[in-house]
């Protein structure tokens, strides 16, 4: 088989995959179309903000398609996280047949650890940072004024806090990979701590909303998160710094003796030269 038929061979099973993937994907929106609906899934996520507005006060929709596009939107995404351990497995059945075998001892816990840390974030954000957010603002918002968030700007917010959220509790796996690329040591990592922090601060201030609560509820864990980190990347240096001491001992033990070979004359040198 020549280069241009491997190539096209590829390419016929990139498009099979992403063809399954797509199907995954439109399954889990007609399942959650149809059970629990798309409004329910979208009150839910609404949850964290309606449970702080005051009684009686409702969303609102300045469109006139937003009430239909908005759920939509929300249901496609609820589909795609449900359908998320399919696609993740179409990705690795695709990539592994180039990989050698301990990189793909490496690769599916990469691509399965950085899934959950992913979803470890957005957790977090739904579960803690929402409710301290909008009960800030919503104590700090004037009396003579009702809040009546529109839904696609909430929406919008909300996207954009869970991908801060879900790429920051990737921290850990990404000193993982440089520290086991050699791209970075566990002393470099903790020579830069300071500058991690203040960077930290600095990505939130930018990211969150422009209140102190949100910024100290994304810089502190990444701040947690770094120093973990660099707890799993000496793990990691310690297992690597083992393994390649066992190799080099298997290798000395397979030639019986090579120590002491290597410290004796060549004796293939002539006579005269040893005596020298």
């Amino acid at each position: 088989m020549g280069a241009q038929d491997t190539f096209i061979s590829h390419l016929v099973e990139l498009r099979d995959r992403l063809l399954r993937s797509i199907y995954a994907v439109l399954g889990a929106f007609a399942l959650l179309w149809f059970w629990p609906g798309l409004a329910t899934i979208y009150d839910l996520l609404a949850l964290p903000m309606m449970q702080t507005l005051p009684e009686g006060t409702h969303m609102i929709a300045t469109g006139v398609i937003t009430p239909f596009l908005v759920p939509l939107k929300v249901g496609l995404m609820a589909a795609f996280m449900l359908a998320l351990p399919y696609v993740l497995y179409q990705v690795w059945a695709f990539i592994a047949p180039g990989l050698y075998t301990h990189e793909k001892r490496f690769a599916l816990p990469l691509v399965f650890g950085s899934t959950l840390l992913f979803l470890a974030g957005v957790a977090y954000c739904y579960f803690v940072v929402f409710s301290w957010i909008f009960r800030f603002i919503i104590q700090f918002s004037p009396k003579s004024i009702t809040p009546a968030p529109d839904i696609e700007a909430y929406l919008s917010f909300v996207l954009t806090m869970f991908v801060a959220f879900g790429v920051t509790f990737e921290i850990p796996l990404i000193e993982v990979v440089l520290v086991r690329t050699g791209m970075v040591t566990v002393a470099k990592l903790k020579d830069i701590r300071s500058y991690v922090i203040v960077g930290a601060f600095v990505v939130a201030a930018v990211v969150t909303p422009p209140d102190v609560v949100s910024q100290l509820l994304l810089a502190l864990p990444m701040c947690v998160l770094y120093e973990f980190g660099i707890l799993a990347a000496q793990l990691v240096e310690r297992f690597l710094g083992e393994r390649e001491t066992d190799d080099s001992s298997a290798s000395t033990a397979i030639v019986p003796g090579a120590a002491e070979w290597s410290e004796r004359p060549d004796e293939t040198e002539p006579e005269q030269k040893r005596l020298k």
